[in-house]
């Protein structure tokens, strides 16, 4: 049990985290010391109780807002630890203080420069800042504080988390040719007439389904992620045209099967227009489309662009009833954005309450290597063999965002095609 002088919702948030979802412990939190009894006690205290297991606590926990911290990060056991503790602590920083400032997103709260579209940077984070945005740092600490514990209470047992893998597609973009309205079919036809690359031709064949559309190779992917026994999810987009958005309208029959096609083999969900980041009414509109395509409730997300705005973004996909989602993740760098290598409910900082909003980070995502790092295929599969290495060793869920766009049947893409599936060999 946790002994503490003050009972608070993010104590509590966070010591479910640590010491339930990640050790596998029962715990309770004590503000009597008379209650103690005969337990293992975690003292969250600056008070001395004989037999406990001290771990000074600083004072983000037991605050209400927000507010800029100091922060200066020194190691321990080779890990980057902050908020330190005191001298007579069994562990030299708060790992709980730690860990809520890393997976509450509590930066993202404060003021920062946001990138083009709005979104928090990685280089604006803590964890890029020093170095440790490739490592579930989160995890890592749990590990050494069960080691700890472990030398205190030699009768302590702990979970041994056993890791996963799951593969995530975004069907920003599921047909070059197809499933474009005639006006737009007939505009596309006369620039490709002004182009000597044979795109014209293309287009007609397969407009006149001659030929597959050249997006359209969901038939290679299942076939990686079945060959492979992967765990899959799929994306679609159903929200309006717009400068951020080419998706096919969602009444396309041909979009509109490929979806029901899709559902049928794999778990899917609705990914979320550029704009619904930030508006409820339009987030809302695209999830009762995807309702009437599949003729079940939307219960899982990602956003388009992975534009996360907290805590609006999580605020709207609450309201408008999604108990997933899958945009925890920095879309210019690879990493644990959160410190945590497993799914986690969202906290809301400014609201200081627990939500049912469950998060699922990814570590990385296709075009975060080829687009925003400019990376070959050789640099790139070592970044995902390193994280996939990182996530087995805490034994989580690693995750990725893949686009059928970046695998298309293609001299360009056979070197992404071979990435994605040396990537698939090896999280198994």
């Amino acid at each position: 049990m946790i002994f503490t002088a003050f009972d608070g919702p993010r104590l509590r948030y966070i010591a479910g985290i640590i010491l339930g979802d990640i050790l596998g412990l029962q715990w309770e939190v004590i503000t009597d010391k008379r209650k103690l009894g005969k337990h293992h006690v975690i003292n969250y205290s600056d008070e001395n109780i004989k037999g406990s297991f001290k771990i000074s606590p600083s004072s983000i926990l037991f605050e209400k807002g927000i507010a800029i911290k100091d922060i200066s990060v020194e190691r321990w056991k080779e890990l980057p630890v902050f908020f330190r503790s005191s001298p007579d602590s069994d562990i030299p920083f708060d790992i709980f203080a730690a860990s809520f400032y890393l997976v509450s997103r509590y930066e993202e709260y404060l003021e920062f420069e946001p990138d083009e579209y709005g979104r928090f940077r990685a280089s604006s984070s803590l964890a890029y800042k020093k170095g440790f945005l490739g490592k579930a740092v989160v995890d890592l600490w749990a590990k050494e504080l069960a080691k700890s514990l472990l030398n205190k209470f030699q009768t302590m047992a702990f979970r041994r988390n056993e890791y996963k893998a799951l593969v995530t597609f975004d069907a920003d973009e599921p047909f070059e040719y197809l499933g474009k309205s005639i006006v737009r079919s007939i505009g596309g036809l006369l620039r490709d007439l002004t182009r000597s690359d044979g795109h014209a031709l293309n287009r007609y064949n397969t407009v006149a389904k001659r030929k597959p559309d050249p997006f359209e190779v969901f038939g290679y992917i299942t076939g990686c992620i079945d060959k492979s026994n992967s765990e899959a999810r799929f994306f679609f987009p159903v929200g309006d045209r717009s400068k951020f958005d080419h998706n096919p309208s969602w009444k396309n029959e041909e979009y509109s099967s490929l979806i029901l096609q899709l559902a049928k083999r794999y778990t899917h969900g609705l990914h979320p227009s550029f704009s619904a980041a930030e508006n409820f009414s339009i987030l809302d509109k695209e999830s009762v489309r995807l309702r009437s395509i599949l003729g079940t409730d939307v219960r899982i997300s990602r956003y388009h662009y992975v534009r996360l705005l907290l805590p609006e973004s999580y605020r709207i996909l609450l309201k408008a009833g999604i108990e997933e989602d899958y945009s925890m993740g920095f879309p210019d760098e690879p990493g644990f954005r959160a410190g945590i290598a497993r799914p986690f409910f969202f906290y809301d900082v400014e609201e200081d309450r627990q939500t049912q909003l469950k998060v699922v980070p990814f570590q990385v995502m296709d075009a975060t290597l080829y687009k925003y790092k400019k990376l070959d295929g050789k640099a790139s599969l070592d970044i995902i063999l390193n994280l996939i290495n990182e996530t087995k060793r805490t034994g989580g869920l690693f995750v990725t965002i893949w686009h059928n766009t970046s695998l298309l049947d293609n001299p360009e893409c056979q070197v992404w095609r071979e990435v994605f599936e040396s990537m698939l060999n090896a999280q198994q």
